[in-house]
């Protein structure tokens, strides 16, 4: 089926990489386009716990699953819950290693050396931001930022939740969660030793908001600030969020009631700060299948962070839409996507129903004592 076919996935993330290296060991022509510079652009996000089934069997079927465990962190898996005093409430590093052997977690960054060290020479075209493309044949030329341009017989967007491949394919637009998150990273903590970054990687709960931090196996720290808002409130605060002072003013107010100790993200002269309000896609989205272009991930499912499903769906997408492309269930590509696509759209809704189910808990009135409850019942 993709004999003689240029296969083109648009995004470096985890799943385009993963989706890359599985049609490579299929010995599929494939080339993804990045807008990254380069490999050594610093990495941001949080860690990441790979569940069985999805991450974990992605990376077993990419053949990089010993590799994956040579660099993954079990003691990012324990979570320490607080208040908004920084009272410690429950502490998973008194218990087993339950999760961090059923989900393991990793930092972003040794995670995409793994995939992108696996990949041929030159598969990834960096500095290739996506801008447009043209139906040229049965496929598409595409065109970058950079004035370069490819012909690919099939484009696999894995471009993220703001994809711009998305509107060639669908023109259901994401809902709003009315959560809002406001993400800071501190990339050199140095010797801080202050309670606030004493647990590794703590949650917190109250007033129907949300604190949390994770550290990295690099020393840096990424924290989230979880607040409901309307859809229109990051365009009417007027904050620049590259003023650690307006960002800070406007903790003090949103956040009055919680303990000063958590000012310290706010006031780190390394802190850096970006405004992600909350969107997923409804349930019962569908479109109708092409036969050269599809997507995966965040740019087909986009949906909040609060049940950990994201990459991990994500990466799922890229081994099933690889078995259907590549294996001989199917007679023609578009067969294959269409397959491809129904699954992936069910897994992707009851992901996301998880998420808006852990969401309402992590934001009501009593969600330090659900946590605690969910938790305690767990260990």
């Amino acid at each position: 089926m993709l004999e003689n076919k240029k296969i083109a996935i648009v995004g470096g993330g985890m799943a385009g990489l993963t989706l890359a290296r599985l049609l490579q060991m299929q010995n599929a022509e494939v080339s993804v386009y990045e807008r990254d510079f380069n490999r050594d652009v610093r990495v941001q996000g949080s860690t990441l716990d790979l569940h069985e089934g999805s991450g974990l069997e992605a990376m077993k079927r990419a053949g990089l699953l010993d590799e994956f465990y040579k660099h993954h962190r079990p003691e990012a898996s324990k979570l320490v819950l607080v208040d908004k005093f920084l009272n410690v409430k429950f502490n998973e590093h008194n218990f087993a290693r339950l999760t961090a052997e059923t989900r393991p977690e990793i930092d972003r960054a040794p995670l995409r050396d793994i995939l992108l060290n696996s990949l041929q020479p030159n598969t990834v075209a960096w500095d290739s931001n996506f801008v447009s493309m043209q139906k040229q044949d049965n496929g598409w030329l595409l065109q970058f930022k950079n004035g370069t341009s490819a012909y690919a017989d099939l484009v696999i967007a894995a471009d993220g939740a703001n994809s711009k491949i998305r509107s060639y394919i669908s023109n259901i637009q994401p809902i709003y969660s009315g959560i809002t998150l406001i993400q800071g990273d501190i990339y050199d903590v140095g010797k801080n030793t202050s309670k606030l970054f004493s647990f590794g990687k703590a949650m917190a709960f109250d007033d129907e908001k949300m604190l949390g931090y994770g550290t990295k196996g690099d020393g840096s720290i990424m924290f989230i600030a979880c607040f409901k808002c309307p859809e229109n409130w990051l365009t009417q605060s007027g904050i620049d969020f590259k003023n650690k002072e307006q960002v800070l003013a406007w903790f003090k107010e949103e956040f009055a009631s919680w303990s000063d100790e958590w000012h310290e993200f706010f006031t780190s002269d390394d802190a850096h700060f970006i405004p992600r309000p909350q969107y997923y896609f409804p349930s019962d989205q569908s479109w109708e299948t092409l036969p050269n272009l599809t997507m995966i991930g965040d740019a087909a499912h986009r949906m909040p962070p609060f049940a950990g499903e994201g990459a991990n769906v994500a990466m799922q997408d890229s081994f099933e839409l690889a078995e259907c492309l590549t294996g001989k269930n199917f007679s023609d590509m578009k067969t294959a996507i269409s397959h491809f696509e129904k699954q992936m759209v069910t897994r992707g809704a009851e992901a996301t129903k998880e998420t808006l189910k852990n969401m309402e808990k992590m934001f009501s009135k009593t969600a330090l004592k659900q946590m605690l409850e969910f938790f305690s019942r767990v260990h």
